[in-house]
């Protein structure tokens, strides 16, 4: 009996630090009047929050789901393609360290964006490359970056990158959150994120926490 209540106790015990840690992290984000939001898609959110959780100046990322049509929707339910979401990481970044143009940078680099509701296996509309912008700001920065982009042909076909007012998000299921961390031995994960995330590290070593 002591020995499945000393189990129980450290599975409370490791319960509370946890949410002790993500309750510091949202007092720490919310007291800091400098942040600010964006909504990036860019295919799968395990790809995405997997490589924005590293770059330096990038307070928070959460995977869910942006532009569609219903309420609080589930992951099976935008899957079936009739909700009109997007996968999607909410990013809450510090401008004094990290530019909104430095987190396109990354953005552009780490997806193609030249691809209609596709990332590589990944088809349909819910992984479409996408910025939904909160600020008129980020509205005209996203659309002369990809302006200089497409007059430069800096990439082999056009950009179809969605720019759009930000109108809501919603957070996607628990299990979604710190995937690509939890889960680094899934097969998805290997095969997918993992290359992606090796990449990016690569090429912005000089940008990673």
């Amino acid at each position: 009996m002591k020995k499945y209540l000393s189990i129980f106790t450290t599975v409370i015990f490791l319960i509370s630090c946890s949410n002790y840690r993500a309750e510091v992290k949202e007092l720490a984000i919310q007291n800091n009047t400098n942040m600010d939001t964006i909504t990036l898609g860019a295919g799968c959110f395990w790809c995405v929050e997997a490589v924005y959780s590293d770059l330096k100046g990038v307070e928070d990322v959460v995977s869910g789901f942006s532009g569609g049509t219903i309420k609080n929707p589930s992951y099976k339910e935008v899957c079936t393609e009739r909700t009109g979401h997007a996968e999607v990481c909410q990013l809450t970044y510090n401008p004094e360290v990290i530019s909104f143009k430095e987190i396109l940078e990354v953005f552009w680099q780490t997806h193609d964006p030249t691809t209609l509701n596709r990332q590589g296996a990944d088809v349909g509309t819910r992984y479409r490359s996408a910025i939904f912008y909160h600020t008129d700001e980020q509205k005209q920065i996203a659309e002369d970056y990809l302006k200089v982009l497409n007059d430069e042909k800096a990439f082999e076909n056009p950009i179809v990158t969605e720019i759009t007012a930000f109108t809501n998000f919603y957070p996607a299921e628990d299990y979604h959150q710190d995937y690509f961390e939890l889960n680094g031995e899934q097969p998805y994960c290997t095969a997918v994120v993992r290359p992606k995330v090796e990449k990016f590290r690569k090429i912005f070593k000089d940008k990673l926490k």
